[in-house]
């Protein structure tokens, strides 16, 4: 639903940039499904350079895309609207991650929860993954992604 107005395939382009920061957040927890399926990660290989930068900003990566997204994307009024959701969505998902980890710290500390520790991890894997590229596929096509709950969320926050 472009309701906003058309938008060009830069637009396009800048509005899936973000996405890439939630799909780099969710490695972490896809460790047990691509240690099992190592031919999966051959989906991950267009990805190896981000996150080689990704890695070279160090722990605060993620803070640091934040407050460059927060800051120069999403309350700069000048920036089209379509980026500045998409990046705002891209942003809500990794909060999204970054809780479902701190909850994933709480299972370590129960002794013979590691098949429901590997179970919950793969599946958010899978699904903030999936997420992700629905997210960029709606871009590309012109749209806005409509993830259910962020997507009410960010469009409160972005005007």
């Amino acid at each position: 639903m472009a309701w906003r107005g058309s938008t060009t395939v830069n637009d396009r382009i800048f509005a899936s940039l973000p996405y890439l920061l939630p799909i780099i957040d969710s490695l972490g927890f896809g460790f047990f499904l691509l240690n099992q399926f190592p031919l999966l990660g051959i989906i991950l290989l267009p990805l190896q350079p981000v996150i080689i930068v990704y890695g070279m900003l160090g722990p605060f990566a993620s803070l640091i895309v934040f407050a460059g997204l927060m800051i120069f994307v999403i309350r700069n009024e000048r920036i089209h609207h379509f980026i500045r959701f998409n990046s705002m969505q891209a942003i809500y998902l990794s909060i999204v991650s970054f809780l479902f980890g701190l909850f994933l710290k709480l299972f370590t500390a129960i002794p013979g929860a590691d098949f429901a520790l590997q179970t919950f991890s793969t599946l958010f894997f899978l699904s903030l993954f999936l997420a992700s590229i629905y997210g960029i596929i709606q871009v590309f096509m012109g749209r806005y992604a409509e993830i259910p709950i962020i997507s009410e969320q960010v469009y409160q926050q972005v005007r």
